[in-house]
């Protein structure tokens, strides 16, 4: 009897389930039958079972113009692949994908073998696009590649904004698509690896803006999780294709998450039944008067954190405040820099880089290798500034995040990295408006630095 797997469940009234995507499957002994058998089995060992799935697409390979094969694909992924599920009990929601809905002639099967999802999308797109209400529940379902709107890579707003205009009393609100808005793993191209920039970014402040909780999405094989003002993006196609990317990091996953008072709880469970990743969100914090001050200079680290597990992680903050340089001054300046003593770079450099003071944050896990760089907002010549900057050991390079002050939402930093803080080894010492060569390396140019930091585990809640 396989070992159950213990689900993360609401604590008092919320929901929980599951998110998975991208088995390209739907052949019978072909490659991606037994990777997606394997992901299935580890979801069927959760106890509870979860309350309903989501797949936000590729569920077959699909992509043929032999229209009789493709309803052979997606009988055979329904009738056998996920036979081990009583859609009765718990719903599947899908979304359309780039594997499964490439064409009018694909859209159309899409819609006949999708009969059971609700038809309330917008025009032209019923069976594509839709929503369910389940009690204090949004869940909406858009279609990222719509025929008649341009294809892969457009997403419709205007019917995404009057549902969630007419549901605003939701508690909770999710939204799944296929294409992310934000490139993962450096993996980036407009339409066909995210959203076109014209639709993705209004797209992205309408769910900032409606007060939506997370994008889940697809498409790129691997799991990953940034925030945008204040919303997060999970990508999670990790259901049976058998390449990921990049290789050697990314791994065949399902993620099962919990709604309740506090936020959104998920983990991350790969083909073994293990929990990989996981993330509580949103995260608290004290108010950063409140932190402690740190001194300019040479000094040993204030904090510590300890090696990520399936269970704990550690949240490192600063605020950093003061006047900037003037605009006439390009060269890299420090704000925090952590070091070893001998030759290697710095593992963990926080500074401004260019003319145009952008905050930037640099990570250099290997020596000999070069740093990879993360970079956020700009600051203005001459005048006061107050920007913030944390380092999630358990989000992946999307765990460097900023923001301006206490009571704005937080953003993630952009990179290109596969990875984030949970490879960086933390050093013993800290320099703070200087490089770790002394006063003369990178130094801070403005005026009136300070700087407050604080640091806590954080332990995930089952």
């Amino acid at each position: 009897m396989p070992t159950p797997i213990s689900a993360l469940t609401p604590q008092g009234a919320g929901h929980q389930f599951v998110c998975y995507a991208d088995s390209c499957s739907g052949v019978p002994d072909a490659r991606h039958a037994e990777t997606l058998a394997a992901v299935n089995a580890v979801l069927a060992r959760l106890e509870p079972l979860p309350e309903f799935i989501c797949f936000p697409g590729d569920e077959i390979i699909g992509l043929t113009a032999d229209d009789a094969e493709l309803r052979r694909q997606w009988q055979y992924w329904f009738t056998h692949e996920m036979a081990w599920l009583d859609r009765a009990a718990i719903p599947l929601y899908h979304t359309t994908g780039n594997h499964t809905a490439y064409d009018p002639a694909s859209e159309a099967i899409f819609r006949e073998v999708m009969a059971h999802l609700p038809r309330n999308g917008p025009p032209g797109q019923a069976g594509l696009s839709y929503f369910v209400r389940r009690d204090d529940l949004l869940l909406i379902f858009v279609n990222t590649l719509w025929s008649e709107l341009g294809g892969e890579g457009y997403v419709e707003t205007r019917w995404l904004e009057q549902i969630l205009t007419e549901h605003a009393d939701a508690r909770y609100k999710l939204v799944f698509g296929h294409h992310p808005v934000f490139p993962v793993n450096g993996f980036a191209g407009a339409r066909q690896r995210e959203l076109a920039p014209e639709c993705g970014q209004p797209f992205w402040q309408l769910l900032v803006r409606q007060g939506v909780l997370a994008y889940w999405c697809s498409h790129i094989l691997a799991f990953d999780v940034q925030v945008h003002q204040g919303v997060l993006q999970i990508v999670t196609a990790g259901a049976g294709t058998a390449h990921r990317m990049p290789e050697g990091i990314e791994y065949l996953h399902g993620v099962q998450a919990a709604l309740d008072r506090d936020g959104l709880r998920y983990q991350v469970l790969d083909t073994t039944g293990q929990r990989r990743e996981w993330l509580a969100w949103p995260f608290h914090l004290p108010p950063s008067n409140q932190w402690p001050r740190i001194d300019l200079g040479e000094m040993a680290a204030a904090f510590a954190p300890g090696e990520p597990t399936s269970d704990a992680a550690d949240l490192l903050v600063w605020r950093f405040c003061g006047q900037s340089a003037p605009a006439d001054i390009g060269s890299p300046q420090t704000l925090l820099a952590a070091w070893e003593s001998g030759p290697l770079l710095a593992p963990l450099w926080i500074g401004l880089l260019g003319c145009e003071q952008r905050l930037a944050v640099t990570i250099a896990p290997q020596p000999g290798r070069s740093p990879h760089l993360w970079t956020g907002p700009t600051l203005s010549p001459r005048e006061p500034f107050l920007v913030q900057l944390a380092i999630h050991t358990g989000m992946g390079p999307g765990g460097l995040l900023w923001r301006w002050d206490d009571e704005s939402p937080w953003s993630s930093l952009q990179g290109t990295a596969a990875w984030g803080a949970e490879r960086l080894p933390w050093p013993a010492r800290w320099s703070i408006g200087q490089g770790p060569r002394g006063a003369a390396d990178r130094p801070f140019r403005g005026a009136d630095l300070r700087i407050n930091g604080h640091h806590e585990q954080l332990l995930l809640r089952v």
